[in-house]
């Protein structure tokens, strides 16, 4: 029997390359025009990869291919998209178009550049917890993100059930400081229920989405919230004939009596390498009276004479914590900044 030659790097990339070509034309469903129904209002539930459930006008959920035209598409964009005259794959149609979104929530990542979350959102609900850690630093980076997209932002300290009575004393003392700068902070406890009436009227009528780290609770959120959030999605997925990972991406529910909920994946650092120095230092909204007071106009904010943050500082007007978080943040955006940003 003749030896077999060991393929070449470049040879078994190739094979990889036309084996994943050959994946994608079985999984791709394609219809002609004359195959394909009249366009139809739509909300997108989700998206998984070339693939997004669509909500249409009447209701209904439709798992769709998305049109490689379509630059972008994320979970709580509103579409127009046209059935197949039948279902092929699972697959019920095709979105042809993106409405204009009035905001869109993104993150950097390393790899792909800068990456859209979920858009049309109108408050980000930062849940946060005592386990591992309470982290303000984390808060603050969500925070600079949600006043850079201009919507409010509300924290959620969540499994206070886990806390005893110096432990919340403590949590509360951390908390207090972004009372007084103007944002509204929510115990709550899945467990025990407490805060959980006042989270459902703040999500009342709203397009919120929960953001946070992983582990901090934000599914036992949801569950707690819309006990059938997840049968919904088993339905979904069933209908279609096609699984998913529902912990690893964005996904967008209904509340009964009004009001939208994106629940989105957790990570493990929100990274803030996509903004200028700049915006993320009015991210900082106590900052703001004091931007471009500064005697010197390429002020650092540190040590520098006549810095008007420092002296904020000094009087007691500005948190040092909170100036010290920023230093943090800035000081780490060119070691995270890939070369291509």
């Amino acid at each position: 029997m003749a030896k077999r030659s060991k393929l070449t790097q470049g040879q078994q990339r190739r094979v990889k390359a036309n084996q994943a070509k050959r994946l994608k034309q079985k999984d791709d469903a394609q219809w002609d025009d004359a195959h394909l129904g009249q366009a139809e209002e739509g909300l997108v539930l989700s998206r998984f990869g070339q693939h997004a459930d669509i909500e249409s006008a009447e209701g209904d959920v439709y798992r769709l291919n998305i049109r490689r035209t379509i630059g972008s598409l994320v979970t709580g964009d509103k579409v127009v998209w046209r059935r197949g005259s039948e279902a092929m794959a699972g697959i019920s149609g095709v979105v042809e178009a993106v409405h204009e979104r009035h905001s869109v929530l993104t993150r950097p990542d390393f790899y792909d550049g800068i990456k859209p979350v979920a858009a049309n959102i109108d408050q980000m609900c930062i849940v946060s917890s005592v386990l591992p850690v309470l982290s303000t630093h984390v808060i603050d980076r969500y925070l600079v993100a949600g006043e850079a997209l201009g919507v409010e932002s509300v924290i959620i300290l969540n499994k206070t059930d886990l806390l005893d009575e110096a432990a919340r004393e403590s949590a509360l003392q951390q908390l207090a400081l972004y009372k007084e700068i103007g944002y509204q902070v929510l115990l709550v406890s899945v467990k025990k229920g407490e805060g959980m009436a006042d989270l459902e009227a703040l999500l009342k009528d709203q397009i919120s989405i929960f953001v946070g780290q992983s582990g901090v609770g934000k599914s036992s959120l949801v569950n707690r919230l819309l006990p059938d959030a997840a049968a919904q999605v088993g339905d979904i997925s069933e209908n279609s004939g096609l699984g998913t990972h529902t912990t690893t991406v964005a996904r967008l529910f209904h509340f009964p009596s009004g009001g939208d909920l994106i629940d989105s994946p957790g990570i493990r650092e929100f990274a803030l390498w996509h903004l200028e120095e700049n915006v993320i230092a009015r991210g900082f909204k106590e900052f703001r009276n004091y931007l471009g007071t500064c005697k010197f106009r390429d002020c650092k904010h540190k040590n520098d004479p006549g810095c008007a943050l420092q002296a904020a500082v000094a009087r007691g007007e500005v948190a040092a914590s909170r100036l010290d978080s920023y230093h943090k943040i800035v000081d780490s955006l060119a070691e995270s900044r890939p070369s291509f940003a």
